[in-house]
């Protein structure tokens, strides 16, 4: 829990923990780019291999890597599916690959960037937004909020789901989804009320 919501950040002293945030997210931007626009199976091997190294540069834990992957690795399954069914097993081969390069690549931003650089950083870059309006402040407020509220929203899902299975109705949506989102609501509204209280308006 703390490694995700932490966005995997691994702290350390590595060539990639050193490098700006700026320059990260835009290799992370252009490796993304190639990845998708290339379209050769070909590559796709060379692009997980590079993703790969990344990984291992910010010497992430291999804990970290295959939680990384495995969060990635279901919807790589099911798009490599219906890939082979449009297009073939060469297709699929390489959108699979792609996928999991693509979250690798991710996972090498995450864990050489703190949370607090990356909202320091998206308020800076938001400062030029002024003149159309864009408070950076609230921008970096608005992210901070959001990444902190990822903790108490998977603990909300996972009471309300031991609750349902405690009831016998594991196996009822509504039972499960209702509570959830009610919850859920209501810890956004008292949320709000705090940051109103503050003075920090809506």
């Amino acid at each position: 829990m703390s490694d995700l919501m932490a966005g995997l950040h691994q702290p350390g002293d590595t060539v990639l923990h050193r490098l700006p945030v700026g320059a990260k997210v835009l290799g992370l931007a252009l490796l993304s780019l190639a990845i998708v626009l290339v379209r050769d199976v070909r590559a796709a091997p060379v692009f997980l291999a590079v993703t790969l190294l990344l990984a291992a540069l910010a010497r992430v834990p291999l804990r970290s890597v295959w939680r990384a992957a495995r969060g990635v690795l279901l919807v790589a399954v099911v798009a490599s599916v219906f890939q082979w069914w449009w297009y073939g097993a060469e297709k699929a081969v390489e959108t699979f690959l792609d996928l999991l390069s693509l979250g690798l690549a991710a996972l090498a931003l995450t864990a050489t960037t703190s949370v607090n650089e990356m909202v320091d950083a998206l308020s800076r870059w938001a400062r030029p937004l002024r003149v159309l309006g864009v408070d950076p402040d609230r921008v970096a407020l608005t992210v901070a909020l959001t990444i902190g509220a990822l903790p108490g929203t998977i603990a909300i899902a996972r009471e309300t789901r031991d609750a349902a299975r405690a009831r016998g109705l594991d196996r009822n949506p509504r039972a499960y989804l209702s509570p959830f989102v009610i919850r859920v609501v209501a810890r956004a509204h008292e949320s709000g009320d705090a940051l109103q209280a503050r003075g920090i308006g809506d």
